[in-house]
């Protein structure tokens, strides 16, 4: 199911007080838009900027209000909004400042997107939406891991690794990522390397490294479009111990999109991914 047929189909919004409310991290962004709600200010995008393909059509008018990480409290304050979603991993140390200019919902991480999408429809007086929203996305999950399950039968549940490629490293994020918890939720398992290691990625610096990321099915993405990256890509393909671990063997190193997979941090973005998962399951060779 496509992002905007899940947004069809997702339940209408009931009338609401209107709110101005500035989002400070991108899964609030992504949550505001899935609630129906257009804030009135947006950090921008790490990537794609100034935002997420995938939310430019929804924000093509809101104004931005600086870098996720450097938010301009001016440019906030001019805004003059009623409420401000922020990330305690990213804001905490400039909250009193945001205190100062309306009412902060200050939410203890930025890719809880579940988390996120209830404490944001309780904040914008749409908790209901906000619990249909969250229903409809489990029934996904339970609908597309009955559906992994059949395809891969005896082989299921398989294991997955997530490797962003980058030109210098490889970057392979773990259960407790945004990636990995949808992962998680569909059943998929994990090396023991990844479950013992803590954190929501691990940095491989060589290729001798490789081997610690061996699974049955690589989710890959690169970190950027370049010639020089997709140089980097192809050194990788055609390196030796990468032709020997499991998922490149067996053809199942598929390509998805990177920005719903580690940028987004929100439930549009999670939907995003579901996509690219049956995209690439309904053509994978089950054994």
């Amino acid at each position: 199911m496509g992002l905007l047929a899940w947004r069809l189909l997702a339940p209408t919004a009931q009338a609401a007080p209107p709110m101005r409310v500035v989002t400070l991290f991108q899964g609030a962004t992504d949550t505001a838009v899935a609630l129906g709600v257009t804030p009135c200010g947006v950090v921008d995008s790490w990537s794609e900027k100034p935002m997420y393909r995938y939310l430019r059509a929804a924000l093509a008018e809101v104004p931005h209000v600086g870098l996720e990480t450097q938010p301009s409290l001016e440019d906030i304050a001019l805004l003059e909004p009623d409420l401000i979603v922020a990330s305690r991993f990213r804001h905490e140390r400039i909250a009193v400042l945001l205190e100062q200019l309306c009412p902060v919902l200050m939410l203890d991480e930025v890719f809880e997107f579940e988390q996120t999408l209830l404490r944001m429809g309780a904040a914008l007086h749409r908790r209901q939406l906000a619990m249909d929203i969250q229903a409809r996305w489990r029934q996904r999950l339970v609908q597309l891991r009955e559906r992994l399950e059949r395809r891969f039968a005896d082989d299921w549940p398989l294991t997955v690794s997530v490797l962003d490629i980058r030109e210098d490293h490889v970057r392979s994020y773990l259960p407790g990522s945004f990636s990995g918890s949808v992962l998680d939720q569909l059943g998929f398992a994990w090396s023991v390397a990844s479950r013992s290691v803590g954190g929501v990625s691990i940095k491989l610096t060589s290729r001798e490294s490789l081997p610690v990321v061996d699974a049955d099915i690589f989710f890959v993405f690169l970190r950027a479009d370049t010639p020089s990256m997709q140089r980097s890509y192809q050194a990788l393909l055609g390196h030796p111990l990468w032709q020997r671990l499991r998922a490149p063997q067996r053809g199942r190193v598929w390509q998805v999109d990177g920005v719903a997979w580690s940028l987004s941090g929100g439930i549009l973005g999670a939907n995003l991914m579901l996509d690219d998962i049956e995209r690439v399951a309904s053509t994978a060779v089950a054994s």
